[in-house]
């Protein structure tokens, strides 16, 4: 590997699943996960190119730049389902693709009702407890259209990734409201 980091830089544009030499799944071995990472650290960590010039060093920082970020994203379940999405041609293009079946839309306007009536840490409670539902739904939903289905269906996953950030937010905004209750009563 050594050779390697300092003969090229191409294992640098590798996708991430090849990066860590795993398959193209959404359903990952978290623990496998972080001992391949370690491994490929220790490989590439700069502190191990202290002597071998500043074009050897630079290379290895970008290494481990690399293999840091591709190693949060296949961690993170969300950002690994929407970094296969892309991989698998269906890119999520949250910022501009907000299109959501309707049901959806009334779900979270009602949801968003929920939460603008909530006044107690119950009602904040059961918020929590329905979004984090949804969002498990979600989440099976997506390791089945991108795990199961053969051949993966991406489209069908994306929309799902999609519909778990709206729910992952919303969850971020209950979550601000219910520290904003705790700090108030406080």
């Amino acid at each position: 590997m050594r050779e390697m980091l300092l003969d090229t830089a191409s294992p640098l544009t590798q996708d991430d699943y090849s990066l860590f030499q795993l398959p193209r799944q959404f359903t990952i071995d978290l623990e496998d996960l972080d001992q391949r990472w370690k491994a490929i650290q220790k490989q590439v960590h700069p502190d191990r190119f202290s002597m071998a010039g500043a074009s050897a060093q630079r290379i290895a920082m970008q290494w481990s730049s690399r293999i840091n970020e591709a190693y949060r994203r296949l961690k993170n379940p969300l950002a690994r389902a929407s970094y296969l999405c892309e991989l698998l041609g269906a890119p999520i293009q949250a910022e501009n693709n907000t299109a959501m079946p309707s049901a959806f839309l009334m779900e979270q306007m009602e949801l968003r009702e929920n939460l603008e009536d909530a006044v107690n840490l119950q009602d904040f409670e059961e918020l929590v407890s329905t979004v984090q539902k949804s969002i498990a739904q979600r989440r099976a939903l997506c390791a089945k259209w991108l795990d199961e289905v053969s051949p993966a269906q991406p489209q069908e996953a994306a929309q799902e990734v999609r519909a778990w950030m709206f729910m992952d937010r919303f969850l971020q905004d209950v979550q601000r409201r219910v520290a904003q209750l705790s700090e108030d009563h406080s």
